[in-house]
């Protein structure tokens, strides 16, 4: 077994001896708790408030969060970094889009829809994507994201490179409505809970242990007998699907799709969210994604070219602050994964 998992072993025994207890916590599960309680009060509280403006961005920012919470399981703890994930926020959009087209508005099709497709897509071509690594496998899966673009653009019967208008939000069956935004953002911000509970699962265990392992010394856990490649696979499958669940929240949420959604440079946008907030933590793609959103707002409040003053401070944050965000915390804690 590798250090890394030896790593991940001594730390899933460490976070099932301390448990759930406060006083047991970290800095970093501090700091994950503020964070989450911030997200749960600030946009609800600027809802009853009347400012629609930042439940709308809240609930922009949980989806994007969820996006980078899947993606951070294959890059931060599979070290697979795909240049092509924004594909599967455009496939679960249209699992909507394309459905409301044709009057089917029923959630209860829309989600399996989108995790479905994303999942059987993923399959394809992560079967295909992961005989390559290193830049190889950031060009295949860019390039494979590209077709899918130029697909969606074709289909001039959903509207092409103009987009798709959903007129009707998923319905389901009365059991709960997501036409009112603040029932939308409880169900975006349960569902980014539920993401990083199951990423944390997932590579706490030992099927995440022969992922980190591969990560950090792939021969080696070939040669002790793990067949890691199928390990990867299913991880990536796993996280297309979970990017895919929130693609279909935020086609919910702007009533709008294009390709636009999968172009490549919105997958750079969660590679930013991911390396900004801190790779191969749980916290890091969350925190990522907040001071992402929260950089674009502000810098383009003053200049035209905020993107320009972005890219400086994401040079500055790689060069000196290579953990990100989260790396300001202190210690790798157990319950980073």
């Amino acid at each position: 077994m590798t250090d890394a998992a030896e790593g991940a072993s001594v730390a899933e025994g460490r976070a099932g001896a301390t448990g759930w207890n406060p006083r047991h916590w970290g800095t970093r599960t501090w700091s994950t708790v503020v964070v989450l309680l911030f997200l749960a009060i600030a946009p609800p509280a600027a809802y009853f408030l009347d400012e629609p403006f930042y439940l709308d961005m809240g609930i922009r920012l949980v989806c994007l969060a969820i996006a980078a919470v899947s993606l951070n399981l294959i890059l931060g703890y599979g070290g697979m970094i795909s240049f092509g994930h924004a594909a599967y926020i455009g496939i679960g959009a249209y699992c909507v889009g394309i459905p409301a087209f044709h009057d089917l508005n029923s959630g209860w099709l829309h989600f399996p829809l989108a995790v479905g497709v994303a999942a059987l897509f993923a399959l394809v071509t992560g079967a295909v994507c992961l005989r390559t690594k290193g830049v190889h496998f950031i060009m295949i899966t860019l390039a494979f994201a590209q077709m899918v673009y130029f697909l969606f653009v074709s289909l001039e019967a959903y509207g092409g490179d103009d987009g798709l208008l959903i007129y009707y939000r998923s319905e389901f069956s009365g059991l709960f409505d997501i036409d009112d935004n603040f029932n939308l953002y409880i169900v975006c911000f349960v569902t980014l809970l539920v993401s990083m509970y199951l990423v944390h699962r997932i590579v706490n265990s030992r099927f995440g242990m022969v992922l980190r392992g591969s990560k950090g010394n792939d021969p080696r856990m070939r040669a002790v007998g793990y067949n890691t490649y199928a390990y990867r696979l299913t991880a990536y499958v796993i996280s297309a699907s979970i990017c895919a669940f929130a693609g279909a929240l935020l086609g919910n949420f702007t009533n709008f799709i294009s390709p636009e959604m999968m172009a490549w440079s919105r997958s750079g946008e969660l590679i930013f969210m991911v390396i900004l907030g801190g790779a191969g933590t749980i916290l890091g793609p969350v925190a990522g994604a907040i001071a992402f959103l929260a950089l674009e707002e502000v810098l383009s409040g003053f200049t035209i070219y905020w993107q320009l003053i972005f890219g400086l401070i994401l040079i500055l944050i790689v060069l000196y602050l290579k953990g990100g965000i989260v790396s300001v915390l202190g210690k790798r804690l157990p319950e980073d994964g």
